[in-house]
């Protein structure tokens, strides 16, 4: 697969010296030997602590007496802290509150911290905090986000969208008409590296704080509240992350701030580092949703109204659970244009860890909604799920508005799904799969095609900037920062491709340091696929600020216009005469010309309000697409990947090894999301996934031997850097195909006359019961407009 030499911000092509080139990822090589350094490899203070967090026993009530005196007597307890030690603000809630540090009076979730200690050892301190004796006065748990709807009981108010005619008026005089419900289960997001931060108290009253997190700037305010000091007291690195996905976006906070309350309580540093089963008891998770649809539609299958309502299980607090459910909503249409249509967004809740962000944001939750909904209408109307997911893609004079009113302009998706139809053999691997169907009594094929449309940006405005900073050195070298996090995804790379490629020099010239808050300050978080856009156009905008004062500096010097000196193949040229990019430096050091530039952008053209639901929330949108061919056991429900084609937007490829990795990768984890992660929790609120043992990720077993993965090469139409796209959520809806796969074999127990319901995770039993629903509702006179009547499983 080729890469495109990258382009100029008027679309020109020029040389392609390190952007654009499959280079590998920095840490690659540290990654496999294990020699990269993450929060817990740092090299530990002399007089370091541990510690460790006391969980709650139930899901919901009072405490009536938190008795710690054996565990201020345990061995090698050094500091307690309960919640009215802390000397700042006790709330933690990184948007709206409702997140107290440590539970208070009350308690809202099964495994809510209570306390914490510091110990001399790890073991100590887990050791200790075992020993608590706590009286409850227990209450029963909310777990039903459906019931907490009913009760109109929200973390955040409900919100609603609606373009087009009434719609209820639309869908009384569509000539057909479905409806259907659909579950849609969470996700953990395991990364490999859990919750740790490290604090160390400073001279001056300060603190230095090491944390696995997304969002340094938060946490660096968070800690700065809870020790009721200024922001400017506290700084945080983060050099690299073992994974993130959202997790570590808001929810790595409480940790830092804990150890650093107990760092600032002993004078000590303090090392805070999560057992993998109480981090899956003290995070939240993806959002489960309860989705609804109603959707009417011609003869051809042609959409013509639909009210869609997405349900968000959202826990005991906000966290981010508004601006999750809005994208669930505003991607509730995926790529489909829909005449008349309501979407209505609600946010239940319920006792058990506040959900939060993970790859997606919401927006995979939605789009389930709609493909289901294609699914099944064309079921209905006897039409191949690909041929009526054309009929109603976006395009054409007055189909390119969407439910919130931003135009879908630059809109990619019918050329790329007629190329991947091509490529896959769509159409004939779809008539063998119905021959073989025909013919196999109990296993059966099942294939799809499901495309994807996802918007880019935050959609809280204020997010969506970045800064940057670079230094040259008087040897040539750089050095490059940025308000981005590196969590695996390769964004350190890209951006120094950028940096390399602005000044024309070896990308090994370029180093890239940790992130740090009194380096950037007040960056976002790095989330919503924007790192490489945001931050890779910012330490653009800081290099040519260097090369414009390096430019002048020789015109001057040299009396030559400073149009007249390029950056070019390693060198710098004054006219014909070419410079060693060393020996400039070295010269404008001397002429004392500041060799240190920050750089700042912020993403053009985006709004949103939010009282009229409508504006422009994303810069562009990222698309792709992908076939999924299955093979299922209809008496046992197990089933099996045969082959996985995918075709991705990335616009003009920064780093095209990088972003294939992305895909596939992204892809996997909408697999295990899709069939086989499972959360399960008992009648009273408690976790019982709490591990690998318990809660099955994606095995290397689990991907289809038949990968193959293309990039859609054609440049980005907005001014993004390089004019590349995004390429770290939208993946991850493309396992939607599976399980679309899934739900084409089922049908095809019925002659593909009635539309299955299918629950996530599609687990084997999923599978099987709804094999067995198919097999007792399917007669084969059953009208084809019943179809997607059955209830889904619970």
């Amino acid at each position: 697969m080729r890469s495109l030499p990258p382009v100029a911000a008027n679309g020109v092509a020029v040389d392609s010296h390190s952007a654009g080139q499959p280079r590998p990822h920095d840490s690659a090589e540290l990654h496999v030997s294990g020699a990269a350094r993450y929060v817990d490899d740092i090299q530990a203070p002399a007089d370091l602590l541990h510690a460790a967090v006391g969980l709650s026993d139930i899901a919901c009530g009072a405490i009536r007496r938190l008795d710690l005196d054996a565990v201020r007597a345990a061995p090698g307890v050094v500091a307690l802290l309960t919640l009215d030690e802390i000397p700042g603000q006790t709330d933690v809630g990184p948007v709206f509150p409702g997140d107290p540090l440590l539970a208070g009076e009350r308690v809202k979730y099964h495994g809510q911290a209570l306390f914490a200690v510091a110990a001399q050892s790890l073991l100590q301190a887990r050791r200790a905090v075992r020993l608590a004796k706590v009286e409850y006065l227990e209450e029963p748990p909310l777990l039903d986000p459906l019931r907490a709807k009913a009760e109109q009981r929200f973390v955040r108010p409900p919100h609603h969208m609606q373009r087009g005619a009434a719609v209820d008026k639309s869908l009384a005089a569509a000539p057909h008409v479905l409806e259907a419900r659909q579950y849609v289960g969470g996700q953990e997001h395991f990364y490999l590296e859990g919750q740790v931060s490290m604090a160390l108290p400073c001279d001056d009253g300060g603190m230095l704080v090491y944390s696995s997190s997304q969002h340094p700037g938060e946490v660096q305010k968070l800690v700065a509240e809870v020790l009721g000091l200024p922001l400017a007291k506290v700084t945080v690195e983060v050099r690299r992350m073992g994974g993130g996905f959202g997790g570590k976006e808001t929810q790595a906070a409480p940790f830092a701030c804990l150890a650093a309350l107990l760092a600032w309580k002993t004078g000590r540093a303090v090392k805070l580092r999560l057992p993998r089963g109480d981090d899956m008891r003290l995070t939240g998770k993806r959002h489960p949703f309860h989705n609804h649809y109603r959707v009417g539609f011609d003869d051809d299958g042609r959409l013509l109204a639909a009210q869609l309502e997405v349900i968000g299980d959202c826990g005991h607090s906000p966290d981010l659970s508004d601006a999750i459910v809005d994208r669930a909503m505003f991607h509730a249409d995926n790529a489909y244009f829909i005449p008349d249509v309501a979407i209505s967004g609600y946010r239940s809740i319920t006792n058990l860890a506040s959900n939060t962000a993970f790859r997606g944001f919401g927006g995979p939750q939605g789009m389930m909604l709609i493909e289901r909904a294609m699914d099944d209408i064309a079921r209905a109307v006897d039409k191949d799920p690909l041929d009526v997911r054309k009929l109603n893609l976006y395009g054409g004079s007055g189909r390119d508005l969407t439910p919130y009113r931003q135009k879908v302009e630059h809109n990619l998706l019918g050329d790329l799904i007629e190329r991947l139809e091509r490529s896959s053999d769509y159409r004939a691997r779809r008539q063998a799969i119905r021959a073989f169907n025909a013919a196999s009594p109990v296993l059966k094929k099942g294939l799809a095609l499901t495309p994807v449309k996802f918007g880019i940006s935050f959609t809280a405005q204020h997010l969506n900037q970045a800064g940057a900073l670079i230094h040259l050195y008087t040897d040539g070298s750089i050095q490059l920062n940025h308000g981005g996090t590196e969590m695996g995804q390769g964004l350190n790379i890209k951006v120094a491709q950028i940096v390399a490629e602005e000044f024309q020099v070896p990308l090994e010239r370029v180093t890239i340091t940790a992130t740090r808050t009194d380096k950037v300050p007040n960056a976002s978080p790095t989330a919503a696929s924007s790192g490489t856009d945001l931050n890779g156009m910012a330490a653009r905008d800081a290099a040519r600020t260097l090369k414009r004062r390096l430019a002048e500096f020789l015109a001057e010097r040299d009396g030559v216009p400073a149009a007249e000196v390029r950056f070019e193949h390693g060198k710098v040229c004054v006219g014909e005469r070419p410079l060693e990019f060393a020996e400039v430096v070295q010269a404008a050091y001397f002429a004392r010309v500041q060799l240190s530039a920050t750089g700042f952008y912020r993403t053009p053209k985006i709004y949103y309000d939010r009282d009229k639901a409508q504006g422009h929330p994303f810069f562009y949108f990222a698309y792709g697409a992908a076939v999924a061919e299955v093979q299922v056991d209809s008496l046992s429900g197990e089933y099996r990947l045969l082959r996985v084609d995918i075709l991705h937007d990335v616009g003009r490829s920064l780093n095209p090894a990088i972003d294939i990795g992305q895909i596939e990768g992204g892809f996997v984890q909408g697999l295990g999301w899709l069939t086989s992660e499972e959360l399960r929790w008992d009648a009273k609120g408690r976790l019982l996934t709490t591990g690998p043992a318990t809660y099955k990720i994606p095995t290397v077993g689990d991907v289809p031997e038949d990968f193959r993965v293309a990039l859609f090469e054609r440049p980005n139409e907005e001014d993004s850097v390089y004019l590349s796209k995004a390429v770290g959520e939208p993946p991850f809806m493309l396992a939607i195909s599976v399980w679309s796969a899934l739900r084409d074999a089922i049908a095809s127990l019925a002659d593909y006359r009635v539309s299955p319901a299918l629950d996530t995770p599609a687990t084997p039993e999923r599978v099987l019961w709804a094999c067995e629903a198919l097999r007792a509702v399917a007669p084969v006179d059953k009208p084809r407009l019943r179809a997607s009547e059955q209830e889904p499983q619970s």
